[in-house]
């Protein structure tokens, strides 16, 4: 497995490099799939409708003549014959929508690259909720998971801190990951925010600069990834849900 052969190098930023790549690879393969699935479909639907022709054509072909009877007794009645129903013809099966792009996609957006155990990451601004300096210790809480912090108190409200490295690079983390976080970014108006190393530069993206994921069954997290910038652009709403359900069922994987 990938996972298994990213957790045997010796190097820390060959490490990183690899987990970057096939999250580069994650993005075309599925957008590769897509394309491959859509051909498929139609296929399916051009050979329904062949089927369908056929069908009907025969229907005309095997349906009864009509006869005249051969001249009998006025008493004796012939039967006449029953005409056949015509097949309905085969509806085509729906092909399957595939997880639609955030709604924020669909025009030109800025977003916030910050860095997390030397992997670049980047959120739209306008799903970001706050950028909070780690001063203080951040609360842990009993039994809870790895990527769980803890708690950082706030006088409007207390956030969940998650660990990101361990959330997303789960077996792959350098050591002393959790040493150099420096900074919690809010996901949106959520009570989540992801602890970070530094947080570099915004920029203005242009829809046809992210490669898109088109299906998210491994890393919904994932919306897509930016090759010049060689970064990872989160859905931010499906990043906190995926966060609320763990939290709330104590799954330690679902990254």
């Amino acid at each position: 497995m990938a996972d298994d052969n990213l957790t045997k190098l010796a190097d820390p930023a060959s490490a990183i490099a690899s987990y970057l790549d096939e999250l580069l690879h994650t993005a075309t393969d599925t957008a590769r799939e897509a394309d491959v699935e859509e051909i498929r479909e139609i296929q399916t639907v051009a050979d329904s409708q062949e089927v369908q022709e056929v069908q009907e054509a025969q229907a005309v072909e095997i349906e009864p003549v009509a006869v005249s009877p051969a001249p009998e007794p006025a008493a004796r009645k012939v039967a006449e014959p029953v005409p056949r129903a015509e097949p309905l013809p085969q509806q085509p099966e729906e092909p399957a929508v595939p997880p639609s792009r955030p709604e924020w996609s669909g025009q030109p957006f800025e977003c916030l690259i910050f860095t997390v155990a030397g992997l670049q990451l980047a959120v739209p601004l306008i799903l970001l909720g706050a950028i909070h300096r780690i001063d203080e210790n951040i609360k842990p809480i009993p039994g809870s998971p790895r990527w769980y912090m803890g708690i950082r108190a706030d006088q409007d409200q207390n956030l969940r801190v998650v660990d990101t490295a361990e959330w997303i690079m789960a077996g792959r983390v350098p050591p002393n990951a959790r040493e150099n976080y420096r900074f919690v970014i809010r996901l949106d108006n959520s009570e989540w925010g992801l602890a970070c190393d530094d947080v570099a530069q915004s920029f203005t993206l242009k829809p046809d600069e992210v490669r898109w994921r088109t299906a998210r069954s491994k890393r919904p997290w994932l919306a897509g990834t930016v090759v010049n910038h060689m970064c990872a652009l989160i859905d931010v709403r499906t990043m906190a849900d995926l966060l609320v359900r763990a939290e709330r069922e104590h799954h330690l994987d679902l990254s």
